[in-house]
């Protein structure tokens, strides 16, 4: 009777989270379709984040608006127990949909630049801020199956890296209560939709995007020896660059140099003074991390002065401020979280993933002092029938920023909901602090 007692304790809160996910579908499928139809670009999500804010302070939550900007904290306080924080982001991209779908975005606006723009979805943050409102809903209305504080935050601007430096900035861990563990999650493009995957340790990488200035001495074509050519120089930086990972870096740790971008000149027959390239750097330690930038450097000099370059026109290396930290999924939270999916979902929803050289700067809650376990996990988004068909290769599947991205999204909100209100209530019952 005892081993009775306690199976139906652990199963009662997952068939209350499953009952109150069906009631709620509806519900959250149209707003799903209101959020992804009314996309908003980073720093500018502001009828984003009231929609939030409102539908928080309807599950019972004290919100604050404009945290860091257009940041959104709501916060459920619920007796004495452990304090966790649940992160959506909010913001959009400057992407023309092609989905074709009822629902599709037809928003354009001005960028920051000055040009207009089309604006969409096309990394799934509808579908996370669907699964938060679903999940603050869950867990409000469940208090009697938890004790400690729950926060939620709508965080803007992750794609361009500086919303969770901003909503840190504004005293997220000063103002409100300081976490003990926060979660996340993603929608994933290769996933089945009504699955979860993990990762344990790394998970998204270090992201630097650089720019370099090849400087030289124009004139005309025809007379390339009174010239330091940029071109020609670029090029050979080009090549060399490649080396850095090939040559320079353990084989044993991943890195990414890529040059994505190139431009000089503005005639055939001119040689012009500069060449600027912009480049994009992946790797998950910061150690790795360092030792790119540091041969980058060095290599830019070191080719510009083989060429003659005088020290006063040296190529000039800048690293913007719009870089990412790497996530790292805490090893013990993972293998905690992971257990707690396999008896939410079954073991046949529930992957282990490989880490992948995107970035997210969730990673950054972790990095706080004093640092706090965090988790972000992959939402399945693609259809079985579309699975598929990719599997036997007659369907390429779009990736994350793609104009065709349209994660099935019935199945993907239950699922996620269900994951993360689990995980929720699994954290609140354990230890208590």
């Amino acid at each position: 009777m005892r081993n009775l007692f306690f199976t139906i304790l652990l199963i009662t809160p997952r068939l209350l989270i499953a009952q109150n996910t069906a009631t709620e579908a509806s519900s959250l499928e149209e707003l799903y379709r209101q959020l992804h139809a009314h996309p908003e670009l980073s720093f500018h999500e502001t009828e984003t984040a009231a929609r939030l804010a409102r539908e928080w302070r309807e599950a019972g939550f004290e919100v604050t608006e404009q945290v860091g900007g257009n940041g959104v904290v709501a916060v459920l306080k619920n007796g004495k127990g452990p304090t966790l924080l649940i992160r959506t982001d909010m913001d959009a991209l400057p992407v023309e949909e092609a989905t074709g779908l009822p629902y599709a975005s037809e928003v354009t606006t001005q960028d920051d630049a000055g040009q207009e723009v089309h604006v969409m979805h096309a990394c799934g943050h509808d579908l996370h801020m669907t699964v938060a409102v679903g999940t603050a809903r869950a867990l409000s209305s469940q208090r009697n199956q938890w004790k400690g504080t729950l926060v939620m935050i709508g965080q803007p601007a992750e794609e361009r890296s500086g919303g969770a430096n901003a909503m840190l900035d504004d005293g997220l861990f000063t103002r409100f209560p300081q976490p003990d563990y926060a979660l996340a999650l993603h929608a994933s493009p290769t996933l089945e939709a009504g699955k979860v995957g993990y990762v344990s340790g790394y998970a998204l990488a270090n992201v630097d995007m650089v720019d370099i200035t090849v400087h030289g001495r124009g004139g005309h074509g025809a007379y390339p020896h009174t010239t330091l050519d940029p071109v020609v120089l670029s090029a050979r930086l080009i090549l060399d660059l490649q080396t850095i990972v090939s040559r320079e870096i353990s084989p044993l740790e991943p890195a990414v140099l890529t040059v994505g971008s190139i431009h000089g000149g503005t005639k055939g027959n001119v040689i012009p003074n500069e060449v600027r390239m912009e480049l994009t750097l992946r790797s998950y330690s910061d150690e790795v991390r360092n030792q790119l930038i540091e041969k980058i450097k060095r290599t830019c000099h070191g080719v510009a002065l083989s060429a003659g370059v005088p020290d006063s026109l040296l190529p000039e290396i800048q690293i913007r401020n719009e870089s990412t930290p790497s996530v790292y999924n805490d090893p013990a939270l993972t293998e905690q979280l992971q257990k707690v999916f396999v008896k939410t979902l079954g073991s046949d929803r529930v992957e282990q993933v490989p880490p992948v050289m995107a970035g997210e700067d969730f990673a950054r809650y972790g990095r706080q002092d004093p640092k706090i376990p965090i988790m972000l996990f992959w939402l399945g988004t693609v259809s079985p029938e579309k699975l598929a068909a990719a599997q036997q290769g007659t369907l390429p599947l779009p990736s994350l920023h793609s104009a065709q991205f349209a994660p099935h999204y019935p199945p993907a909100i239950r699922t996620g909901v269900q994951a993360m209100t689990q995980a929720a209530l699994a954290l609140f019952n354990g230890k208590k602090k």
